[in-house]
């Protein structure tokens, strides 16, 4: 059997990693991305924010040596999911079978004045090039915006403004700063009333300005101002959130329904015998994270050994994730959320605390040492 996953994050590492670790070399693996490393979206904000080095959070896909596994760093051209066919710049693919796990692709240009007036940190080149922008900062309006929905990591924008909160802090610019945070969600975490509550608590502690309901539609360079329907925002600093779609190699395969992939949300099968779709790139309903992509590559790979051992899957997926959220002030928290078809989201909240800090640095160290077979440095900040 040959097993072809695109794409090289949460969900094409974790399927990968199962598939060697359950069958070895009885099966072919191939793992293709376009990228040559992986970054957790966590440590986007440790660069970014001067707590980490580029190089410390990069992981080099060289590293990934496991039975069956093959890595191929190339651009995918076009899928046939009837065949399971894929083109890519270095060669063919035939797969038996296929999962897709290219996640979403961020469009700064799609929000006009974005590109020239602001700054996205959604991106691994754009975070790692705001730690310049802010080293050179020297005080103003901070507007962290949401441009369109659905967007990755929902709790990502409210920790850059409760980090932005502690950069000025500690850099003596607080005092002739201001923070706002734009987003179109009535609540910062709507799946986890608690962990709202404590977020908008956090914000009303620190003066950060909190804005719900709100979508950022364009950017005004001259004026230097956010415009959203209804109204306008001065800034100084823009940091925005960019337009995710389904990457254009999806589309063109005929795979998307209103923009994404859809899939059975137990299975994740797609509509296609033998093909898989998981994380941001599906529209099976949990919000687009790395850890609802882990949780369902791992249905995914169960279902894809019981085939390669006669049988056939009985794993599903349960809408179940566990998030890490920065509140600043050295703490942290963890959100636990389930989303099942047909009933309402529910989330727990634990923390914030210090002792979650830790427990936050072993989630990335484990992932790893399974994924990639190694240690992450014990003196690489995550």
């Amino acid at each position: 059997m040959r097993v072809v996953v695109l794409g090289a994050g949460f969900g094409g590492l974790e399927v990968t990693t199962r598939l060697s670790d359950a069958l070895g070399d009885s099966v072919e693996v191939v793992l293709v991305d376009r990228s040559d490393g992986f970054v957790f979206g966590f440590s986007k904000l440790e660069v970014m924010f001067g707590r980490a080095i580029a190089a410390s959070v990069r992981h080099s896909y060289a590293d990934i040596v496991k039975p069956g596994v093959r890595f191929v760093q190339t651009t995918v051209r076009s899928i046939d999911p009837v065949t399971r066919r894929v083109e890519t710049d270095a060669e063919t693919l035939e797969a038996d079978v296929l999962v897709i796990a290219l996640g979403a692709d961020l469009d700064p240009h799609a929000t006009p004045g974005l590109a020239e007036s602001g700054h996205e940190f959604y991106t691994v080149g754009g975070a790692f090039a705001l730690r310049d922008v802010l080293a050179g900062f020297e005080g103003g309006r901070v507007v962290v915006g949401v441009t369109s929905t659905p967007f990755k990591c929902p709790p990502a924008p409210s920790e850059t403004a409760l980090l932005m909160h502690d950069f000025l802090t500690a850099r003596g610019l607080r005092d002739r700063s201001e923070i706002a945070l734009v987003m179109p969600l009535g609540a910062p975490i709507p799946p986890s009333p608690a962990a709202s509550r404590a977020l908008v608590a956090a914000f009303a502690e620190r003066g950060i300005e909190w804005h719900p309901d709100t979508l950022v539609r364009e950017l005004d360079p001259d004026r230097k101002v956010a415009r959203f329907e209804g109204g306008e925002m001065p800034y100084d600093l823009f940091l925005g959130i960019p337009v995710h779609r389904a990457p254009e190699v999806v589309e063109a395969a005929g795979l998307t329904v209103d923009g994404w992939i859809p899939v059975d949300p137990r299975t994740l099968e797609t509509s296609f015998p033998g093909v898989y779709a998981v994380g941001d790139v599906t529209s099976v309903g949990t919000p687009k994270a790395g850890v609802f992509a882990e949780g369902q590559a791992a249905v995914v790979a169960d279902r894809i050994v019981a085939r390669a051992r006669g049988g056939s899957g009985a794993a599903t997926y349960d809408g179940r994730g566990i998030c890490y959220l920065e509140f600043g002030h050295e703490q942290v928290a963890k959100v636990d959320v389930t989303f099942l078809r047909g009933q309402a989201p529910s989330g727990a909240l634990e923390g914030p605390s210090r002792d979650l800090v830790a427990d936050k640095s072993e989630f990335g160290t484990d992932r790893i040492r399974r994924w990639f077979g190694r240690a992450w440095p014990s003196d690489a900040p995550i």
